[in-house]
């Protein structure tokens, strides 16, 4: 009977035969996806509630041991996916740490003990799509990417950004600045009578600080100008905006004006910008304006939009007032104001600070104070002066732009630095950039990278044989080493301190290349952790993005066999002979990272 039944129903056989065709399809389209794509690989999440702390012999070492190398380390939590493990609020809550909220001191670096880092891999979001390449990035981003749209909300009558389908648009609006930044960056360039309204003044203003930057559109539209843009904003309310800067590929990082010393030197922009940036400039004596002071080259310019400058009501005329009478103590005078805006202009030489009244506030910083020295340094409320050299020259002394990125700055002298050596430095690492590229071959196209970090730059000489590619580069200086930070600023260049034992102070995914110039022989050397650092940088790299490790032979062998836990690839590999330090004093591999997708991760779009 049963047989009989099953005879009589040929159409439900037939549905069900259909049904069994397309499940074993699928399942064989997804396995020939993970197995065929050398690009593409799957996160396990069984392990995501559990780090990877490796067994105490496991180690990148000058040595080459490779005793217990992990196989693969664990996804973290989809939660994590925008980690940032020195800026996790989370942690200071977990943690109870005692900070005064006043100062902003919640938005300042916070690194966790050993013991509670995350040591597994970040995950992208759900739907995460390979980001659109610059110039089209500086007007819209994938929405996926970044999922995150309440200040297209918040934002909507100041043309921020902007949700349409699946991108998120910028139209270029800001506080200050609703009708777009191109028009608002010509009105500061007419209020200051530079030739043609061109913000750069023929080359004389290059670096540029935008504070409370928002999603950095200042900075995006200064970049046709060849004006290059420190956009600064916390990890705060507005979520993301510096994520959203970053995607866009315009320079960015993440930091407040608290308690500590920017990781910028001084003298570093001619200068410095605030649109409705909310920050309380007459607290504590002035001191977070005297950080901008610190910050400004001689005869460098502060642009205020903000009410003070126009309102009437009795409330913003008395800020007003007060902030007239300090910047007039700090010896800044009234450059240009029109409408919402002043721009106040530093004096040239010490002058001015010499022949204040006896006692006056603030006072001058003392004579031994390093104001170049930044790394967990408090700030004070003093005025930094100029050195003996800038204070005869009357002024930096650099040349403009673009002369100024091959020009030896006068600041080299501090380092005993010779004109020859600063000449020699740039000429060898020109041939160094011109290698990578070769040995990257076709792997690498004109719009492959546009975020670029170099994680020890020395001089900036790595970045400087960039130029004649569409890239923008953040030069690291280790917080140990010499402090040459300021030639880099001087060469009309970005860059940061920062402690490499530590995570790095940005989003996950936001760098296309990071250059790894013996940082893992200082890593070994410090007793930090090299395991560590690999992961941090896997946490920074966008997928498909690319990293160039050149050090010791021995030392890039015994990272090399870290690639398949990471899901890296090695690109290319030179300078190494049998594994040993014989012969080249270094060693290259270069290296790409995957795309790799969790669970709730299954779409990506080229």
């Amino acid at each position: 009977m049963a047989r009989a039944r099953a005879d009589g129903n040929p159409r439900k056989r037939l549905v069900t035969t259909v049904l069994v065709l397309v499940i074993v399809g699928a399942l064989f389209y997804l396995y020939s996806r993970n197995t065929a794509s050398s690009s593409i690989e799957y996160g396990r999440k069984s392990l995501k509630d559990v780090g990877w702390k490796g067994d105490e012999s496991s180690s990148v070492t000058e040595e080459g041991d490779d005793s217990a190398i992990p196989k693969t380390i664990p996804v973290c939590d989809d939660r994590l996916s925008e980690l940032i493990p020195c800026l996790d609020r989370n942690l200071i809550y977990q943690t109870r740490l005692k900070l005064d909220l006043t100062l902003m001191e919640h938005y300042e670096r916070h690194c966790p003990m050993p013991e509670r880092h995350y040591n597994c891999l970040i995950p992208p979001p759900p739907g995460y799509k390979i980001p659109i390449k610059w110039p089209k990035s500086r007007d819209q981003v994938w929405k996926a990417n970044i999922p995150h749209t309440h200040l297209a909300t918040e934002k909507s009558d100041q043309n921020w950004m902007v949700v349409k389908g699946e991108k998120i648009v910028f139209p270029g609006g800001g506080t200050h600045f609703h009708y777009g930044a191109d028009k608002y960056i010509a009105s500061i360039a007419n209020m200051l009578n530079f030739p043609n309204n061109n913000i750069n003044n023929g080359g004389r203003l290059r670096n540029v600080f935008d504070v409370g930057c928002g999603v950095a559109s200042f900075g995006g539209y200064l970049l046709s100008s060849d004006v290059l843009t420190m956009s600064l904003a916390p990890n705060d309310v507005h979520e993301n905006q510096i994520q959203f800067a970053l995607e866009r590929g315009i320079p960015a990082y993440l930091g407040v004006l608290g308690t500590k010393r920017l990781p910028y030197p001084s003298r570093s922009f001619e200068l410095a910008h605030c649109s409705r940036c909310r920050i309380d400039w007459l607290q504590r004596d002035g001191i977070l304006l005297l950080e901008l002071d610190r910050l400004l080259r001689p005869g460098g310019y502060f642009a205020y939009s903000s009410p003070e400058a126009y309102a009437q009501d009795e409330e913003d005329q008395r800020i007003w007032r007060d902030m007239s009478d300090l910047v007039g103590r700090m010896c800044w005078k009234v450059a240009a104001k029109k409408n919402q805006t002043v721009i106040w202009v530093k004096p040239l030489t010490n002058d001015c600070y010499l022949k204040r009244a006896p006692d006056t506030r603030p006072p001058l910083c003392k004579l031994e104070d390093d104001p170049d020295a930044v790394w967990g340094v408090n700030m004070e409320a003093c005025i930094t002066r100029y050195s003996d050299q800038m204070h005869k020259a009357m002024g930096s002394d650099l040349v403009p732009w673009p002369a100024r990125l091959t020009a030896p700055p006068p600041r080299i002298a501090d380092f005993n630095y010779s004109t020859e050596m600063f000449e020699k430095d740039t000429e060898v690492w020109q041939q160094e950039v011109d290698n990578y590229w070769t040995m990257l071959g076709n792997k690498i196209k004109p719009d492959t990278v546009r975020n670029v970090m170099d994680m020890k730059a020395n001089l900036g000489s790595f970045a400087a044989a960039l130029k004649n590619k569409d890239v923008w580069v953040m030069n690291v200086v280790p917080e140990n080493g010499p402090n040459t930070l300021k030639i880099i600023y001087d060469r009309g260049l970005l860059g940061t301190v920062h402690n490499w034992c530590e995570a790095f102070s940005t989003y996950p995914r936001t760098y296309d290349l990071l250059h790894a110039w013996t940082i893992f022989s200082d890593i070994i050397e410090k007793e930090c952790s090299p395991e560590d650092l690999l992961i941090e940088m896997d946490r920074i790299l966008r997928p498909k993005g690319f990293i160039i490790i050149n050090d010791k032979p021995s030392v890039v062998l015994s990272i090399k066999k870290f690639l398949p836990a990471l899901h890296w690839q090695a690109v290319a590999i030179s300078g190494v002979e049998q594994g040993s330090d014989q012969g080249k004093d270094d060693a290259v591999l270069i290296i790409q990272k995957k795309i790799w997708l969790t669970s709730e991760s299954v779409r990506v779009s080229e």
